[in-house]
């Protein structure tokens, strides 16, 4: 059985189709200044998966986020039929309010076939049960937190590093998270990948900001995501736990790229993720 937040999770993504190639989708009920990247990346895929013929499961993903969302009103998602191969399908997506795109999306889908296969192995991380809960890390923090940064959430998240950490100069960027949905999802594919993409969202920020001794609460900052890269190398089931790898290659002028693979509690390499980030803090 889901829990209550992770059911208004699906909801969100179950889009309501308008007309052939039009969808719409709708925002929590929530007091946030913009919409969750991850949750217009996971509406706009299974808008796009939508139109696909059956059969074909999405492999790769690109996407921009090109002006903040407006909680207070629904979003259309427009669906461009690129292109049916006999193995491949394309489908672009145009997320719009106001009149105005908010976010693009490019994705990709395959009949699933035989190949080659290798993946890197997963790294030794702790056991996500004796792991804090992220409301019991953010009270480490020993500072006042934004109200949305606190409440509860349909992911549970489980940081690797000591519950006490905090950013300091010099860190090193990589940090390893456990995550998987705070319930039970369906027995759907897709519907276990769009919530994949929503949840690939919370953490990459943190990624970069982390070599800098910079936190999102810190007085003066100021980031968001500008656009969001995923490939899927095999299936995930997203409410067992899965164990999520970032670092963070470099930064220069206002942007840092954060880069994340993703394992299945088994250890299989399941996902690759890329996110460039806007980061605005004061300097030194």
């Amino acid at each position: 059985m889901a829990h209550p937040l992770l059911d208004d999770v699906l909801r969100l993504l179950d889009v309501e189709e308008l007309e052939v190639n039009i969808f719409r989708g709708h925002n929590p009920d929530e007091q946030r200044q913009r919409v969750f990247g991850g949750q217009v990346a996971a509406q706009a895929l299974m808008s796009a998966a939508r139109t696909v013929p059956a059969g074909r499961t999405v492999h790769s993903l690109h996407s921009y986020f090109l002006r903040p969302g407006d909680m207070k009103v629904p979003i259309l998602y427009i669906v461009d039929r690129i292109r049916d191969g006999r193995s491949f399908t394309t489908r672009r997506v145009v997320a719009i309010q106001h009149g105005e795109a908010i976010f693009n999306l490019q994705a990709s889908f395959q009949v699933p076939e035989p190949g080659l296969m290798h993946g890197l192995e997963m790294p030794d991380a702790p056991d996500p049960e004796t792991l804090p809960t992220n409301a019991e890390r953010l009270a480490s923090y020993g500072r006042a937190l934004p109200r949305q940064a606190v409440e509860p959430r349909a992911i549970d998240i489980r940081w690797c590093d000591p519950p006490g950490w905090k950013p300091h100069k010099g860190a090193d960027s990589r940090s390893m998270i456990w995550m998987r949905a705070d319930g039970v999802v369906p027995e759907d594919p897709l519907l276990h990948t769009c919530v994949l993409v929503y949840a690939s969202d919370y953490t990459l920020t943190e990624t970069v900001m982390r070599p800098h001794g910079v936190h999102w609460s810190d007085p003066g900052v100021m980031c968001a995501s500008l656009d969001h890269a995923m490939w899927f190398h095999r299936p995930l089931k997203v409410d067992d736990w899965w164990l999520y790898v970032e670092d963070s290659p470099a930064a220069e002028s206002a942007r840092g790229l954060a880069r994340g693979i993703i394992f299945d509690r088994s250890g299989r390499l399941c996902c690759s993720v890329v996110q460039e980030i806007l980061l605005r803090a004061p300097l030194d």
